[in-house]
Formats: C-alpha cells, structure tokens, sequence
C-alpha cells in the first residue's frame, strides 16, 4: 500500500515512488489491487456528472489539497525554467460563480460540456460551477435550440452581462417568424439580456432591448458578443489588486493585451492600452471616454508588432495580460528596456515561466506570484505576479 502525495497536472494522485491513481486525493492509499482508499482530503463530489463531464477534473478534492495542486502547478513550471520565487496561498472561487462558460448543442437535445477526454455531450441536469443565473438556461435553451432542428453541433457562449445573460449560438442562424417569435418569447421569459447568432458570418443580435455592457473598474463597457471575460468576478478582483499591488502608484502604465479594459479601467495611472481585438478595443475606448479617463488605445497585435523596447521606456509600469500561448515576443522587448515594474497576469504557468526567465535573465527580479483557482474544480491555473527591475 501507498501513501498518494500529490495530484498530477491532469488530476492524478501521485505516490512517493510514482504510481499513479485516477480521482486519488493527497492522503488517500492506493492498495496494491489499484484500488484507492480515501483520506482526510478526499470530498464527496458534489456534482452527479463528476467525473464523466469535462468541466470539472477536481471535485474529489477538498479546497486545502486543490489549492495545494494549485501551489505545486506553479513550483513545477517556475522549476523547469530554473526559477524560485515567493508563492502566495492561492485565491479561490467559490462554487458556481463561473460567470463565462461554452456549452455545446447537439441535434439529438443534448446541451451541456463535452465529456472528459471525448466529444460526446453530458447532458447537464446540475453544474456546481456555473452561476445559477446561466445554469437556469439550460433547460429553455434545449427547448429553444431543438425548433433550429440543427444537423450539427452547435456553439452556445453564455456570459453574464450588467443587463443579465448574454447568449451566442453559433453554427446556425434564425428564418423566419416563428424563430424570431421564438427568441423572444425566450429572451422575455428569462430576463436574458442578449441573443445573438453566428453562422460564419460574424455575430448577429435578434434580441437586446438595451446595450449590453459589463462594469470593469467602476464603469459600464459595452460588451461585445462572444468577448473575453475573467471566468469569476472574484477571479477578476484578485487579479486586478495584485496587478495593483505590484505596480504601487505609477504615474504612466501599458496595458498590453488589454481586451475590455479589466486592468486600464482599474488602475489611477495615465493608461496606454493595447489589443489585437478591434470589437474589445473599440469598447474599451468608448467606455473610458465616457467615464473621461486618461485611457489611451491602440489596436495593434502585440505578436507580430510588440511594443518595441524604446516605446517601453517612456512607461513606469506595464500590465502584461496575454492569451494561453504567453507573450515571448513582448517579453523579449521588456528585457531589453528599462521598465521597472511589471505585472504579469498569466492563464498558463508554463507560458508564463518561460517568459519570466528571458527577464530575469536580464536583470528582473521575480518578487512573487500569486496563484488564482477561478476555474473551480478545474486544472486550469492561472497567476498574477511582480517582476522588478534589481536596484
């Protein structure tokens, strides 16, 4: 019999003599049968879909030992890249705060994630993980999306807008009276505060009785289809006051892969934004020149034309924000400038150690991290930290 001492990135427990045990908790013994015998860290799951859906891969874990998989997600890509840094206790969301999701359709009627490790569909009858107000759509959008009589899968976005929950479906688009009587009659009887649909074309809206926009820093952005959010609201608080916390009070900061404005809207700093996504940019300037904000925006695709090490120094301070790829061209021209603080928000501790060390290695100093489980249940990590110029 074995002792399981940690969790693996993909959710195994792990043995100190490296066995492997699926659904295993930190405390749990793995018998000599391959059977695992629970411990003091192993939950119940919640949900009556775990472990077969996909949404989630940690419901066996109680919150200590997921925020210790989330610790040791962070010391391995920092190790592999030669790194030590202060690791902060991570900050967690709670259940069923996922504000931001994508379900699928499928022609048979069912709606929900697709399953662990497979295309098909688990039907959704509960979720722990997203907020009740999108988790209530389940039922009439199956209703709703069956009349489409779809010969493929479909896309369905939900997020939560100030107004209530915005919806796009794409793979279809509606015909007809019927349909649009159909839309409505939904939209109306659940409060949604947006219906749009996509067939390739770009995003149609068929309903919005008033402009949909989600508050960011204290002012209303208008929010485009389909746009990028923080999973949580919580997950948003945590990153943006760390990214605060890192930068002190700058008088001029660059907000690069600045989407909506999570950050730009945030900070009390003269702001220079930039973002590949026209519709996220264009929102972003309308909201800060309404909210008359020193918020400057620029679209531009950080990837092939990062901001050059001399446009970087005319900056105190840079929030760093990109996709799960991370920013290896912009971080090369952060090396190579004088800026002297940095706040990076990460959705992949690889990407991000692998910048981080092209930094460091020119004189940076990683201060901390701090880890954030937004994904509840999930293996998806994501990070802020602090990287400083020494001296």
């Amino acid at each position: 019999m074995s002792l399981i001492v940690k969790v693996a990135g993909r959710g195994d427990g792990v043995t100190a003599d490296g066995r492997y045990a699926a659904f295993a908790a930190p405390g749990d013994t793995l018998a000599d049968d391959g059977s695992v015998l629970p411990g003091p860290h192993h939950q119940v799951p919640p949900c009556r879909h775990f472990p077969t859906c996909g949404g989630c891969q940690l419901q066996h874990l109680d919150d200590p030992s997921w925020a210790g998989f989330i610790t040791e997600r962070v010391e391995s890509a920092l190790a592999a890249q030669g790194l030590v840094a202060p690791i902060r206790a991570p900050l967690l969301s709670p259940p069923r705060t996922r504000r931001r999701a994508t379900l699928h359709f499928e022609p048979s009627g069912r709606l929900g994630f697709s399953a662990e490790k497979s295309h098909q569909l688990v039907d959704l009858q509960e979720c722990h993980v997203l907020a009740p107000e999108l988790f209530a759509l389940v039922k009439p959008l199956k209703r709703l999306l069956a009349s489409f009589r779809a010969k493929r899968r479909l896309d369905v976005h939900l997020a939560l807008a100030d107004q209530g929950p915005d919806v796009l479906i794409t793979g279809v688009a509606p015909e007809g009276l019927q349909h649009h009587e159909s839309i409505t009659a939904f939209a109306q009887a659940h409060g949604v505060a947006r219906v749009a649909f996509d067939d390739g074309l770009g995003a149609e809206t068929r309903w919005e009785p008033e402009p949909a926009t989600v508050t960011l820093g204290g002012v209303a952005v208008p929010l485009p289809p389909g746009a990028f959010l923080q999973a949580t609201r919580e997950g948003e608080a945590a990153l943006v006051a760390a990214a605060r916390e890192a930068m002190g009070a700058p008088r001029t900061v660059a907000d690069l892969f600045a989407g909506l404005g999570t950050f730009a809207l945030a900070l009390p700093a003269r702001v220079y934004a930039a973002e590949g996504g026209r519709d996220a940019l264009l929102a972003l300037k309308a909201a800060a020149g309404r909210a008359g904000l020193p918020v400057f925006t620029e679209h531009r695709d950080l990837y092939r034309r990062p901001l050059t090490a001399t446009e970087l120094d005319r900056f105190d301070a840079v929030v760093l924000d990109p996709p799960r790829a991370g920013a290896r061209e912009q971080a090369a021209q952060l090396a190579a400038s004088k800026v002297p603080v940095v706040a990076y928000i990460s959705c992949n501790p690889s990407s991000f150690a692998r910048d981080a060390k092209e930094m460091v290695e020119v004189g940076y100093r990683l201060d901390w991290v701090q880890p954030v489980g937004q994904f509840r249940w999930s293996t998806h990590v994501e990070l802020a930290a602090r990287l400083s110029r020494e001296g």
